[in-house]
C-alpha cells in the first residue's frame, strides 16, 4: 500500500482516539497479531501523517494562489533575482542560491534527505509545526517531502548538498526534486523515518 493510499484512508474516515484504540484492540485480538509497537506509537505516527498531509495540502493551495497574484515572479525573472552557483565534488552536487531581502519564496518538493546550510542572512520558514526563524550561520537536515515557504528578512545565501554521481543539472533535478507529494521515493523515506521514530519536521 502506498503512503498516498494510507493518507486517503486516514483522512476519509477519521476516528477519535478512543474509537481507534477500540478498533486496534479488537483487530489485534481477532487477527491474533503480535505488534512491535503500542497503540500510542501507532496513534502518534498517524497524527504525524495527518499533520504533514494537512500542511502539504495548504502549502500547495497557497502556492497556486500566489502564482495568480499580479507581479508574482516566475521563470527567468525569478532566476535572475535568485542566482544559483553549481559545484561538484566526488559524488556530491553543491547548490548555492542567493535570495534577496524581503522575498517570499515557495521551494520545490525535496525528494531526498540532505544537509543544508544558511551561510548568510536571516529568514523565517513556515513548517507544519509553525514558523521557524533562522540566522546564519545555521545548518540542518532537509527531510524527504519538505516544501518550504520562506521569507527573507535580509539578503540570504543558502547551500544544499546532494549525493549524486551526475553532473547534468536536469538529471540531478529529476533525482532530487519531486513533481508532487505522491512521489514514491518520498513515501518510502517517510515510512522509514516513522519506523525509526525519526524527526519528521
Amino acid at each position: 500500500m502506498e503512503m498516498k493510499d494510507i493518507n486517503d484512508q486516514i483522512n476519509k474516515n477519521p476516528l477519535t482516539k478512543e474509537e481507534s484504540r477500540k478498533q486496534f484492540v479488537e483487530m489485534t485480538e481477532k487477527l491474533d497479531i503480535k505488534h512491535s509497537f503500542t497503540f500510542e506509537e501507532a496513534w502518534e505516527a498517524g497524527e504525524i501523517i495527518r499533520r504533514k498531509q494537512d500542511y502539504r495540502d495548504k502549502i500547495v493551495e497557497f502556492e497556486n494562489q500566489l502564482k495568480n497574484i499580479e507581479g508574482a515572479l516566475t521563470g527567468e525573472e525569478l532566476e535572475k533575482l535568485n542566482p544559483v552557483k553549481h559545484s561538484f565534488a566526488d559524488g556530491c552536487y553543491v547548490r548555492e542560491i542567493f535570495n534577496p531581502a524581503d522575498e517570499l519564496i515557495i521551494t520545490k518538493i525535496h525528494k531526498k534527505t540532505h544537509p543544508y546550510f544558511l551561510v548568510e542572512g536571516e529568514m523565517s520558514i513556515l513548517t507544519e509545526d509553525g514558523v521557524v526563524n533562522l540566522k546564519a550561520p545555521h545548518n540542518g537536515i532537509t527531510l524527504a517531502g519538505t516544501k518550504r515557504v520562506i521569507y527573507t528578512h535580509t539578503d540570504c545565501r543558502f547551500i544544499t548538498v546532494h549525493v549524486t554521481d551526475s553532473t547534468d543539472l536536469k538529471d540531478i533535478e529529476n533525482e532530487v526534486i519531486a513533481k508532487d507529494f505522491t512521489d514514491k521515493e518520498i513515501s518510502l523515506e517517510t515510512v522509514e523515518l516513522l519506523k525509526n521514530k525519526g524527526n519528521l519536521k
